[in-house]
């Protein structure tokens, strides 16, 4: 698998932009950008050709994690199963650890099972393929980093397992939960790859007055316990001047704020952010066979992982 490099004309015309904002070197220019093409081959290889994700074929779940594994070895960093048995079958979260030399730690995290049997393009394999860019810029900017980075692919993560403690994130939310005066933050990364020019953007019941109905920005959710983390990565996907970034701050018991892996670090004392495309309130192809590779937004996927590298590298 080749997986290409940023060219120096591609550098020095991100630098020029942020000169011109007025941006910090730290923050936006000296930044490796994500690759379209990376994340196009990624996406391919999560979603694969002949099986589907699911909590019932185990095959291809160790198929991917054993994947992810290797592809983020070949970036130097090294990874480890968190093994657990459901029902008598054994599953695995990957838990990878790019060590700075710090105390403190970021979690960084993404489901990468599917409900059914379905590609799961954006539901998701774009939130794993964003983990895994994520992964290979701040390796090549370790020396830049303040603390250790966790970058953790959840399974069980879909029915019947959401909401309960067999879910990949709440296993691993357990086993930090400890050391959690050590961590920094979460940020869940949630189907980050549909976007729409159109009006068509849905909202839970109160906040479709507030926010845009236009469905080409990404989202930030959070508590208020974890409002800077939001508030964070979307100053970040301002300065990059790329991508609209909305933040929704609102407690766990409002409907439509608890969808994912989040939910798990939340009640469990834990700072945590949820980015996302909004998934059901925008994306009709959710949980379907629709949901495929051809309807996401690469490009924009790459906007998104370019936020998330440049908050974590602006964390001190």
């Amino acid at each position: 698998m080749r997986i290409n490099h940023p060219s120096f004309a591609c550098w020095l015309r991100a630098l020029l932009l942020c000169m011109s904002l007025g941006v910090s070197s730290v923050v936006c220019s000296s930044v490796t950008p994500a690759s379209t093409e990376n994340l196009t081959v990624y996406l391919q290889q999560i979603i694969g050709q002949d099986s589907y994700r699911n909590y019932k074929n185990v095959q291809e779940l160790q198929r991917v994690s054993a994947w992810i594994k290797e592809q983020m070895r070949l970036f130097g960093i090294p990874c480890q199963y968190q093994n657990y048995i459901v029902n008598g079958l054994s599953y695995r979260n990957v838990v990878c650890s790019l060590n700075a030399g710090y105390a403190d730690k970021i979690i960084v995290g993404a489901h990468y099972d599917v409900l059914g049997d379905q590609q799961g393009a954006d539901d998701n394999a774009s939130g794993v393929a964003g983990v895994i860019e994520t992964a290979r810029i701040l390796m090549q900017h370790k020396a830049q980093l303040a603390q250790n980075i966790d970058f953790v692919f959840y399974t069980l993560q879909e029915a019947p397992f959401f909401k309960t403690e067999q879910m990949g994130s709440y296993i691993h939310a357990k086993s930090v939960q400890a050391e959690k005066d050590q961590i920094r933050g979460v940020y869940i990364l949630e189907m980050i790859g549909y976007f729409d020019e159109r009006l068509v953007q849905e909202y839970p019941v109160g906040l479709k007055w507030v926010y845009p109905q236009h469905a080409n920005f990404i989202a930030a959710i959070s508590n208020m316990s974890s409002y800077d983390l939001g508030a964070s990565y979307c100053e970040s996907m301002r300065k990059l001047n790329r991508l609209a970034c909305q933040r929704v701050v609102a407690p766990a018991f409002v409907s439509g704020m608890e969808f994912s892996d989040h939910l798990n670090y939340w009640q469990l004392g834990m700072n945590a952010v949820l980015i996302t495309d909004t998934a059901l309130y925008r994306n009709k192809n959710y949980h379907s066979r629709k949901d495929t590779l051809k309807t996401l937004n690469v490009g924009k996927m790459a906007n998104v992982v370019d936020g998330l590298a440049n908050t974590l590298l602006s964390v001190r």
